[in-house]
């Protein structure tokens, strides 16, 4: 499924319509290049399944944990400081992916393919399209279980 975002706004909201299609142990792959919305739709999908507090980029952390409000975990990890998989591996990153008991979202998994393997990771591909709209790319899977109407 192929879906144009207009605006922050719009890329936000897909990401709350998003989070209604996600269940524990899955691993979203969030591809594109900076500035593409990655963590904009991230923090939609946070905001979609109930987490109030600032979610930022975890460029510098590595990794942000967010505690569910009904349980569970939302992991959003961005691997744009990591090497490859084995330094994703040394700072633990096993414990994040799949995990039965989270959601886990990736920034920059082309970083460590070979942890992120298909077709258990969903891949949703972000791409600049004209000024300020973005191309977003959704698994089937995911793009028919959405209700998305453009809020333009």
């Amino acid at each position: 499924m192929r879906i144009i975002s207009k605006s922050e706004d719009e890329t936000l909201e897909l990401g709350r319509c998003l989070a209604g299609a996600l269940h524990f142990g899955q691993t979203i792959a969030l591809e594109g290049d900076l500035g593409a919305g990655k963590t904009v739709l991230s923090r939609g999908v946070a905001r979609g399944l109930g987490i109030v507090e600032p979610v930022t980029s975890p460029t510098f952390t590595v990794v942000q944990e967010y505690r569910l409000p009904k349980g569970g975990m939302f992991f959003h990890l961005d691997m744009y400081r990591i090497d490859n998989s084995e330094a994703a591996l040394a700072f633990g990153i096993e414990d994040f992916l799949f995990a039965d008991d989270a959601i886990t979202l990736v920034e920059w998994p082309e970083r460590i393919p070979d942890l992120l393997p298909s077709p258990q990771t969903l891949r949703v591909r972000l791409s600049h399209s004209d000024h300020d709209q973005r191309l977003i790319e959704l698994p089937d899977e995911l793009g028919k279980s959405i209700a998305w109407k453009s809020l333009n």
